[in-house]
């Protein structure tokens, strides 16, 4: 997508310069119906062009060297630190198949691709927290990953991390992606009691409508959908699932879902029980809901960009998910 905004911004720039030429040479060739533009319009018309088409190339970052750099960075595998106490759930040795590293081809009895990123130092015997991220609309695993950056600060943080091709959003399509987690576990030693959900726009939806359908609401222990396309209209169709805890992150200037994930919290703060009183505020702008049930949290972050951007809040999330390992 960027190079090819790069490109008509480059195009912009040379056509804006020919314009110049025109205008200064020969202005009477510039005619819009039976009105010809004077040379001064000319000029001041080619001369706007050209500082848009400069500073559009400018504001975007070609796929050279750093851009390279920051989508490396954004995939690469961590190392972890493990601790082990009596609780620690474990997987017994041998009975896992899958490895340290990344998995880039795995695949759904419906054909839905996948690929797991286990942490670089992966240890099959160790039950992890599974992060599952669901892609938005038109974006593979591969693309979802480079979107969202989660993969280094996951892996980090001792999660296994998934990521799904795009499927159109049907009640058919939410129940084969809601089967990913559990084929995980099939290979990589996962917890299931540790398995969360993510993603944004459709994958936001996906995440979320995991989490109160009627038959996997049971799979997640927290989500953090993100741009979700459901509104509070919607949900109350539906029952409530058991308290689970849930942070919504949407923005104030999406204008594809305007005003969706503020109805949606208030659903879920419904549905886990939270007293009526005031959410708190904290001092990144995320308000959190009071006395939920069997203390899950219940939080909205709200952020100021377009619907087609991630919220960039990786530390929150992960470290949202990790605080919530223990609520159900």
């Amino acid at each position: 997508m960027n190079e090819s905004l790069l490109m008509i911004f480059r195009v912009l720039t040379v056509l804006s310069v020919a314009l110049l030429m025109v205008g200064i040479l020969k202005p009477e060739w510039i005619r819009f119906g039976q009105k010809q533009p004077g040379r001064p319009t000319i000029i001041a018309v080619a001369v706007t062009l050209f500082v848009i088409g400069l500073s559009g190339a400018g504001a975007i970052q070609p796929a050279g060297k750093n851009g390279a750099e920051a989508v490396k960075q954004g995939t690469a595998l961590s190392e972890t630190v493990y601790t082990v106490d009596k609780d620690t759930q474990q997987c017994e040795s041998g009975t896992r198949s899958g490895s340290a590293g990344p998995s880039d081809d795995e695949q759904t009895t419906a054909g839905i691709r996948y690929m797991v990123k286990a942490p670089a130092n992966y240890n099959a015997t160790i039950a992890h927290p599974l992060l599952m991220v669901y892609a938005p609309a038109r974006t593979n695993r591969y693309e979802s990953e480079k979107f969202v950056f989660l993969t280094p600060e996951a892996t980090a943080a001792g999660f296994v991390v998934a990521y799904a091709d795009h499927r159109r959003i049907t009640p058919k399509a939410i129940e084969e992606l809601a089967e990913i987690p559990g084929l995980v576990e099939q290979k990589w030693c996962i917890d299931k009691k540790r398995i969360f959900l993510t993603g944004h726009s459709d994958g936001g939806t996906t995440a979320m409508a995991i989490a109160f359908l009627n038959g996997t609401k049971h799979i997640p222990a927290g989500i953090a959908p993100s741009a979700a396309g459901i509104r509070g209209e919607d949900l109350k169709a539906y029952q409530c699932p058991p308290p689970v805890p849930v942070m919504l992150l949407h923005s104030s200037q999406d204008t594809l879902f305007p005003g969706y994930g503020k109805e949606a919290i208030q659903w879920w703060a419904v549905c886990n029980g939270c007293d009526a009183t005031p959410p708190v505020k904290d001092a990144n702008g995320c308000v959190t809901y009071r006395g939920c049930k069997n203390n899950v949290i219940t939080r909205y972050c709200e952020g100021t960009g377009p619907h087609t951007t991630w919220p960039g809040s990786n530390k929150a999330i992960i470290d949202f998910f990790k605080s919530g390992q223990e609520a159900r």
